[in-house]
């Protein structure tokens, strides 16, 4: 190897090692969950002054919103005045399992994202013949890409049995096509449920509900119900690279992979998909559920947006939460985070 080779891979390991220690320094340096003082409170107001009039009377699909800049609540609205109420996440509920699976691989009781499926469930192997199923892996399913027959492209269509969905004939060889399918995380579920010997509402209270101080969800047709509040600490205990209050709940880097694009995914929301979390951009990520509800992340500061809204088909295509996330509290967000510079 001559000497400029050496001195070239040198550079490109220097690179390299300084992105990894850059991402790694964002991730340490994001504040915890944390209270606001006085004066603090004082310029959040400042800052999202305006904000209630604008979704009490413009944006009526919107029942609630909680903002948390660098760990902070910095702005809460709810229409009904109930910041303790339990409000129905649909999809989101997807983007909590996900968490949880962090934790099973966190305790060891999941080995790998990569591990086959029948490994763990080896009594669905005679439920599909087809040779492909055996090389289905469990980042398969939490990337939608098992490639099982699937078409709902609403994203509305009611889930199947663990069993009955892993009986469906595959369309595609596993990690080649991304199919939104609402049975994927019932088979997820039982694969947790498997490997960890609990049901998964016992693990979620043991490893998310507890840890980060959320009240207990309501369950419902498989949907979790939860406080604004507490969706918005999911999307913050991604920014904190799975920590919180010094306690590691999910393995070390596994963040960053839930909100890599594993495909560039399709509809129902027609952006590039994770592991349960749709990625907007490599700053950007999300989840989401059925007519606005909503768990937006902008990583570069630190900004969580929760918002919920009433479910229903015309809510579903006005999209009021996207929007009111990514346009009016961004825009809020940038004005507070300025304010603190000056």
């Amino acid at each position: 190897m001559t000497s400029r080779s050496t001195t070239i891979l040198l550079r490109i390991f220097a690179l390299c090692l300084g992105l990894l220690l850059g991402a790694s320094a964002a991730a340490q340096g994001m504040p915890p969950w944390h209270a606001s003082t006085p004066e603090e409170q004082r310029l959040d107001t400042a800052a999202f002054e305006g904000l209630d009039k604008l979704i009490g009377e413009d944006l009526g699909d919107v029942q609630s919103a909680v903002v948390v800049l660098q760990g902070r609540t910095v702005y809460a609205y709810y229409r009904d005045g109930k910041p303790d109420a339990l409000r129905d996440t649909q999809s989101v509920t997807k983007s909590a399992l996900a968490l949880l699976v962090g934790t099973a691989l966190q305790r060891g009781q999941l080995t790998s994202l990569d591990q086959p499926v029948l490994e763990l469930m080896p009594e669905w192997r005679p439920l599909n013949p087809d040779p492909r199923a055996q090389a289905i892996t469990l980042r398969h399913m939490l990337a939608m890409t098992p490639g099982f027959e699937a078409n709902d492209s609403s994203g509305t269509a009611a889930p199947k049995t663990p069993a009955a969905a892993w009986a469906r004939p595959l369309r595609a060889e596993p990690g080649r096509r991304f199919a939104y399918d609402n049975s994927v995380p019932a088979m997820v579920s039982a694969v947790l449920e498997r490997a960890t010997g609990r049901p998964v509402t016992d693990i979620a209270r043991e490893q998310l509900v507890a840890p980060l101080s959320m009240r207990e969800p309501a369950y419902v047709r498989g949907l979790a119900h939860l406080r604004t509040v507490d969706m918005a600490k999911l999307g913050h205990l991604l920014l904190q690279d799975g920590r919180w209050a010094g306690q590691r709940l999910l393995p070390a880097g596994f963040a960053a992979q839930v909100v890599q694009p594993q495909s560039a995914g399709g509809p129902p929301v027609g952006l590039p998909y994770g592991l349960f979390w749709w990625a907007a951009s490599d700053k950007t990520y999300f989840a989401s559920g059925y007519a606005g509800q909503l768990v937006w992340v902008h990583a570069p500061m630190g900004l969580v947006v929760a918002v919920t809204s009433t479910v229903s088909p015309e809510g579903q295509q006005r999209g009021q939460a996207l929007g009111l996330a990514r346009g009016h509290i961004f825009r809020a967000a940038q004005k507070r985070l300025s304010t603190s510079r000056s």
